[in-house]
Order: structure tokens, then C-alpha cells, then sequence
């Protein structure tokens, strides 16, 4: 397969010396691959993304262009997504892995045992899906899949949407506009996932969140 890359204008690094990061794409379904690529390149913080839909092409590229952060599928063309990672890890021994799937299930002992920096949802919403990359280019984890734990606090899908917001640091304007809400409904699922986790703050409910295993 021929792998093609796109090419954003490369900027100065930030304040924070965040720039010129590169990404990998790695997802069997060519469309996915592209919209996720087309959604990277748009963003001045990457220099570049480059996009695989098999294993070899993912390994070439990997060990030509030593990206910051991978994204891989967790099925990709018939093979596992997480044996994909650790031959791209192999190639690029400092390549942090985010594993993507539109179940929405896998456990974060699955995930560390693979070597992962996280998980990103294919359903998440455009502004989640940057926001968690930023983070890992950063080394800092990823939100992963409440779908295996949420059941235990009982957070309806939108209620954990709410609280991946809160993790990743948006303001409840920020994280009305990036899930379509109003700042009202907001707040009251906000307030919702306060009362189910037991905390009285954005602050306590990241911290639950993290001994719950919601988050890594």
C-alpha cells in the first residue's frame, strides 16, 4: 500500500514549547483515516500526520518519521491493534500509543499492559479527540473508556462526556460548545456527576475519577 502524509506550516513552539508535533494514523477503514488525518493537519501545532491502514505501512512510517503519538485502531484489517502498537514501538521506541475504538470498550489494565498512554473513542467529538492528543504529545494520559467501570457510579453516556470534559480541563462554555449543549445542561450533568461520584467540586471529581479507574 502506498502511504501518503499531509503536511501542515510548521510554527514556533509556544510558550509551553508546544509545536511541530507528528502523528500517526493507524486505522483499517481508509475514510476514518483520512478524516482523522484531515482533522490533525488542520491544527498549527502539527507539523505533520501521516496515515496507515496495515501494519507494514504503519511500521515504515513509524521508523521514517518518529511521531510524537500514535493512533491506533484496535482492529486494523483482521489484525490486533495492540500487537500493531508494539512493532510500531519497536520502529519508534518513543512513540507514545493511544488506542481508538467505536465500541468504547476495553479496560485501563488492558491498555497500560499494552504499553499505552490511553484511549480515544472514535464517537468522541472533534475538540475531545485534539484535546486528548495535545495531552499525550505532552506525555501526559489520556481519558480512557469509563464503559467498563461507569456502571459503578452509575454516570449515563453524556454524564461521563461531561466529566471527560472536566479531566481535559474545559470550562463548561468550552465543554458546551464541544458537546452542542447549553451552559445550563451543562452544569446540570455537571452537577449530576458530583452527586454520583460523591464530591463537591471539579477537583475532588477528578481525583474520584482517577481512584475509580475512570481515567489513567
Amino acid at each position: 500500500m502506498t502511504a501518503t502524509a499531509s503536511t501542515a506550516a510548521v510554527v514556533p513552539a509556544d510558550a509551553t514549547g508546544f509545536a511541530n508535533r507528528r502523528i500517526l494514523v493507524v486505522d483499517g477503514h481508509e475514510i476514518v483515516c483520512a478524516g482523522l488525518r484531515a482533522l490533525l493537519c488542520r491544527q498549527k501545532w502539527v507539523e505533520r500526520c501521516i496515515g496507515a491502514t496495515d501494519r507494514e505501512t504503519a511500521c515504515k512510517l513509524a521508523f521514517r518519521y518518529e511521531p510524537h503519538v500514535a493512533l491506533i485502531d484496535l482492529l486494523v484489517a483482521g489484525q490486533s491493534g495492540v500487537e500493531i502498537g508494539e512493532a510500531i514501538r519497536q520502529s519508534s521506541p518513543a512513540t507514545r500509543l493511544i488506542f481508538m475504538s467505536d465500541s468504547g470498550r476495553i479496560s485501563a489494565l488492558a491498555l497500560r499492559a499494552a504499553g499505552a498512554q490511553g484511549f480515544i473513542g472514535k464517537d468522541w467529538d472533534c475538540a475531545s479527540i485534539l484535546a486528548a492528543v495535545r495531552r499525550a504529545t505532552l506525555g501526559r494520559p489520556v481519558f480512557l473508556s469509563a464503559a467498563t467501570s461507569g456502571p459503578r457510579v452509575g454516570l449515563s453516556v453524556r454524564e461521563r462526556d461531561v466529566l471527560r470534559q472536566l479531566v481535559l480541563g474545559a470550562t463548561n462554555p468550552e465543554a458546551a460548545s464541544r458537546l452542542n449543549l447549553s451552559p445550563h445542561t451543562i452544569k446540570q450533568h455537571t452537577s449530576a456527576v458530583y452527586r454520583k461520584l460523591g464530591v463537591r467540586n471539579r477537583t475532588e471529581a477528578v481525583s474520584r475519577a482517577h481512584s475509580l479507574g475512570l481515567i489513567d
